[in-house]
């Protein structure tokens, strides 16, 4: 079906060599999932199969690269839209419509699809996604979840041979992610449909993938099994890592097969807590808010309190209310009643450094507050608006990210980098608190850690309160202290990290899966309490 042969790829004004000789199949009704670190090319991978490296973005290509075999080299993006299906990281940047059953029609009515068929295929999509009672809303007035379903929904329309998915369940909740994934399955088996898909959550994923594609540093890739891959792979699930740190027979793929292999270890049952907070200053504080778009009630007579040195997590379902609340914490719209303070005063009047030195946000697009043409043109003017001497900013920001060039443009940037530069810039103002939604889209594990000992040392050695809006639990587990759910708008849970993501099967990290009834959310805690529980009967 996708046969590269020979293909490398070089971007212009780059000295970086993105892929190098690469060759290798993917056969009609496959998933093949594709890994590898931020930055390391998985994007531009999947735009050679429609052909948008080159032919939109540019740069040298050798080898050939044949779709259903069709040329990609010689067979331009549209001439190829029949056959390919592609969901971008951003989908917001794809839709050219206002309402979601406008989006889902658009591509059907360019390529002069007959009304009956547009008809029959529109409702099929809304049904699978679920979709149905979204079908006359804005697009704009979505939750980013619910922006990937329609986004996901305009490509199936189409009724591709190929789908092409970057990043698909990174605004997704757990539910959504695997409801969107368990469909993405069934279409690969039932119909053929191949799929290939970039996701840095393997978690949700690699229970779904035929193979993997691991692109390596120096610009080569493997394919094989997924076992095969995981068992010396940097890049692995948490449940890979527990599989190998206790010398397991295999690494497992899946919770039901780690669970099997760890039976003889779940009857210990320490619980090894993370430290709360010392401090008791409120930072936030919501009373009563309340706020609708038009008739959708968004957040429903909620009051909250978040407090300095403490990092707490935002969940709940897609279209819940978080990114709801987030703003109105940081003052982008007025409330319909109640009211948000932020150290006493009302965030909607905070203006210039005062604002930069209150409230730190970074949205779920990066890429929004980024306006210069260069990384160290950005970092300059961070250090300019922060007072900061010259230097300080791209100094952070090596620390964070060390692979990031100072000459590079933003939007040449992978997610992840993006995002690790916009994180530098908010931090150097050293914020009272700091606001994060959806924190971790195009993070792989090793940024992803740095980021949570990022956040932990900026809550704890500062006092500054962090408040993070994200549906990745393994963040979540590694990193807060608390956890407070919301649904349809109102708190239904409000406690610690541990209790909070133990009595949700559904949010519950997959070491709390595979080890339960023992409450242990991360690797670190479950090795460190089986190590506890057996140096007791040791002692005994």
């Amino acid at each position: 079906m996708i046969t590269f042969n020979k293909v490398s790829l070089i971007y212009p004004h780059s000295v970086k060599t993105i892929f190098e000789n690469l060759s290798f199949t993917i056969e009609e009704g496959e998933m093949v999932l594709v890994i590898g670190a931020t930055g390391s090319g998985k994007s531009s991978l999947l735009r050679l199969i429609n052909g948008l490296v080159p032919h939109h973005t540019g740069g040298i290509l050798a080898g050939d690269i044949t779709v259903d075999g069709i040329s990609t080299a010689v067979t331009k993006p549209g001439g190829l839209a029949h056959l390919i299906g592609i969901v971008g990281q951003n989908p917001s940047n794809g839709f050219v419509t206002d309402t979601v059953e406008e989006e889902l029609v658009f591509g059907m009515e360019a390529l002069n699809f007959a009304p009956e068929v547009m008809r029959k295929r529109v409702e099929e999509i809304l049904d699978l996604l679920s979709l149905a009672h979204l079908r006359s809303r804005s697009i704009s007035t979505l939750s980013g979840g619910e922006q990937q379903r329609v986004a996901i929904g305009s490509a199936l329309v189409m009724h591709p041979k190929v789908l092409v998915l970057d990043e698909p369940t990174s605004a997704l909740d757990p539910i959504a992610a695997e409801e969107v994934l368990s469909i993405l399955h069934r279409l690969v088996h039932d119909l053929g449909l191949t799929v290939v898909i970039s996701e840095h959550k393997l978690e949700r994923v690699i229970g779904f993938a035929d193979r993997i594609i691991a692109i390596s540093a120096n610009a080569s890739a493997a394919i094989d099994l997924p076992e095969s891959i995981l068992k010396d792979s940097l890049i692995a699930p948490p449940i890979v890592h527990l599989a190998r740190a206790l010398n397991l027979d295999s690494v497992g793929t899946s919770v039901r097969e780690v669970r099997r292999m760890t039976t003889h270890l779940r009857d210990f049952t320490p619980l090894l807590s993370k430290e709360a907070p010392a401090s008791n200053e409120v930072v936030v504080e919501v009373k009563k808010l309340s706020f609708s778009y038009g008739e959708k009630v968004a957040l429903r007579n909620l009051s909250l309190n978040f407090k300095a040195g403490e990092i707490a997590a935002v969940m709940g379902r897609n279209g819940a209310g978080k990114s709801t609340l987030f703003k109105s914490i940081v003052g982008f719209h007025s409330v319909t009643s109640g009211s948000v303070t932020v150290l006493g005063q009302d965030p909607m009047k905070l203006q210039g450094r005062d604002r930069l030195a209150r409230i730190g946000y970074i949205p779920q697009e990066p890429s929004d507050l980024l306006i210069h043409s260069s990384v160290e043109k950005e970092c300059s003017a961070s250090d300019r608006d922060n007072g900061l001497a010259q230097g300080s900013t791209i100094d952070f920001l090596a620390r964070l990210t060390p692979t990031i060039s100072p000459t590079s443009h933003p939007r040449d940037l992978s997610e992840g980098q993006r995002l690790s530069l916009v994180l530098a810039i908010i931090l150097c103002s050293a914020p009272d608190v700091l606001i994060m939604d959806e924190p971790t889209r195009g993070l792989d594990y090793q940024a992803k850690s740095i980021l949570v000992d990022t956040l932990i040392s900026y809550a704890r050695n500062l006092g500054k309160c962090v408040l993070i809006a994200t549906h990745d639990v393994e963040l979540v587990a590694e990193a807060a202290d608390r956890v407070v759910f919301i649904a349809d708008g109102d708190v239904v849970a409000d406690g610690p990290t541990i209790d909070v993501l133990l009595s949700s099967p559904a949010f519950a990290p997959q070491v709390a899966k595979v080890m339960s009834p023992a409450p242990w959310l991360t690797v670190s805690q479950a090795l460190n309490g089986i190590a506890a529980a057996t140096e007791g009967e040791a002692r005994e």
